[in-house]
């Protein structure tokens, strides 16, 4: 079982929370125990799992900008004429995908866990979740 979300987003950062959506998809699979594969298509966006509060969210934006600046120099745009090469290693470093359990048909996510999208380039962007369903062959 599968299912796709669609975002729009303004980019620039944006953290958007796909907890209710991953868990939709997965109600409708009936799957009762198995795993979720949750899978951001593009090469400046990222899944990771996160309390997603206005404290945390900003922390962890605070965070990727003291670790990959946008303001540096990057080969990335030097080559490119771009300006987003900060977006692309912050993408690269959190990854495209998490996978989460499922446990009597619902996520097997921590109380204060959230599963959510961070669009990381410099622009509004149409983003694509590909939400994979796979039962315990059990």
């Amino acid at each position: 079982m599968s299912g796709l979300l669609k975002l729009s987003t303004p980019g620039r950062g944006e953290i958007v929370d796909l907890t209710d959506g991953v868990g939709a998809v997965v109600a409708r699979s009936d799957v009762r125990h198995g795993l979720v594969n949750v899978f951001a298509v593009g090469s400046t966006v990222a899944v990771t799992t996160i309390e997603y509060e206005p404290g945390a969210v900003a922390d962890l934006r605070a965070a990727l900008e003291r670790l990959l600046p946008a303001g540096l120099e990057y080969e990335h745009n030097r080559l490119n004429h771009d300006t987003n090469a900060h977006a692309h290693l912050r993408a690269a470093m959190i990854g495209p995908s998490e996978t989460v359990p499922i446990v009597d048909g619902r996520l097997a996510l921590g109380t204060w866990q959230q599963l959510v999208l961070l669009d990381l380039d410099t622009r509004p962007r149409e983003r694509m979740v590909h939400v994979t369903v796979l039962k315990n062959p059990s």
